[in-house]
């Protein structure tokens, strides 16, 4: 173990002295609403893997649905194509803003939890955790999950665009 996470995870301010029978019921209920909070946060990771599942599969079968189109085109001006354009761009720039609200809920989630922390003897996500992975500034150490799934909704509407213009290039 690392000198580094062994000298951030425990806070000096509590040590075993605090855990004598004055404030017992308070610390308790510090160490609850930790625990609370620790298992809020891991819904909300579950529902952001929960809702990029539900989009992902979505834009799949969209692509597999244009896949299969372009086998055999359906007849028709080909700028009728705006209009499931413009639907899957809304599920694309859905699916942004719903990861980048999900990673800004468990921001100040995890602020929080750093907070409690302060009043536990140790701290093992906000002062250890996150200072052994150089606090998500360093991408060799760490890169948040949350910047790499922004990317997939730019992606997938970037295919969208190309698939369209190839559609009117060739029509």
């Amino acid at each position: 173990m690392s000198d580094g996470i062994r000298d951030t995870l425990w806070n000096d301010d509590v040590g075993p002295g605090a855990y004598d029978e004055p404030g017992t019921r308070y610390r308790s209920a510090v160490l609850e609403m930790y625990k609370t909070y620790v298992e809020m946060a891991d819904r909300i990771s579950a529902r952001r893997a929960l809702a990029n599942t539900f989009f992902l599969t979505l834009n799949t079968a969209a692509l597999t649905a244009f896949g299969v189109l372009s086998s055999n085109p359906p007849g028709g001006p080909p700028w009728l194509l705006v209009i499931p354009l413009a639907a899957l761009f809304g599920a694309c720039g859905a699916w942004f803003y719903l990861v980048r609200s999900y990673r800004q809920l468990n921001t100040a989630k995890y602020e929080v939890i750093g907070a409690l922390e302060e009043r536990l003897p140790a701290s093992p996500y906000w002062k250890a955790e996150w200072t052994a992975l150089g606090e998500g500034r360093d991408r060799s150490l760490y890169w948040p999950l949350t910047h790499l799934e922004q990317w997939a909704p730019i992606l997938f509407a970037s295919l969208y665009v190309l698939a369209f213009v190839v559609v009117l290039v060739a029509g």
